[in-house]
């Protein structure tokens, strides 16, 4: 992964239990790989909340949410106050560790969770939709795109196809351009950079 781009296919990501039992995550991808809840850098993954209550907490952990399906759910975030998040908000930025409990606004939700060890690592998270091909501006880090419709990703490598909820990492500096299958492409794009 260190000089091309990574291919994770959504029926390949691993499937597991919440840290507090409460739901199931879809990890797509951990660093270092094989890292535990505990002693990870970086994580992003998907989960399904299916009903109300609190989130995990992870001490030294700074988190950004996106709902990518369902109607949207409310947050109460300690030190924040209430937020509300649904498919059309902008990714919502928290401390992994102050205290919060979702309240669903209509139903079970899948979301996008980015999280990275706070001090080590530090990320961004962005919706982004192209309605043409459209380069991604270059980074230092390591960089994620995680797919919303059918789409191409042409890099130094060549083409490559992603369906929905597949995700391709790639070095920050390397030249790519996103490339819509239909009239648009849209997509969650996830920098992380170490600090």
């Amino acid at each position: 992964m260190h000089n091309g781009a990574r291919l994770l296919r959504n029926s390949d990501h691993r499937r597991m239990p919440w840290k507090n039992g409460g739901g199931e995550t879809v990890e797509v991808i951990v660093h270092p790989e094989g890292a535990s809840l505990s002693d990870f850098g970086w994580r992003v993954s998907m989960a399904t909340v299916a009903s109300d209550g609190p989130f995990s907490v992870f001490p030294g952990i700074d988190r950004t949410l996106a709902v990518l399906s369902g109607d949207g759910m409310a947050l109460s975030i300690e030190g924040l106050g209430d937020k509300l998040l649904t498919p059309v908000c902008a990714p919502l930025a928290f401390p992994a560790d102050a205290p919060t409990t979702a309240r669903l606004t209509g139903g079970p939700i899948t979301d996008l969770n980015v999280m990275t060890r706070r001090g080590a690592f530090r990320h961004s998270l962005t919706h982004q939709v192209a309605e043409g091909a459209g380069a991604l501006r270059e980074t230092t880090g390591k960089r994620l795109l995680l797919a919303l419709s059918p789409l191409g990703v042409s890099t130094t490598e060549g083409l490559i196809g992603l369906h929905p909820l597949d995700a391709l990492v790639f070095d920050g500096a390397q030249k790519a351009e996103v490339i819509p299958t239909g009239e648009k492409a849209a997509f969650y794009l996830v920098e992380i950079t170490p600090v």
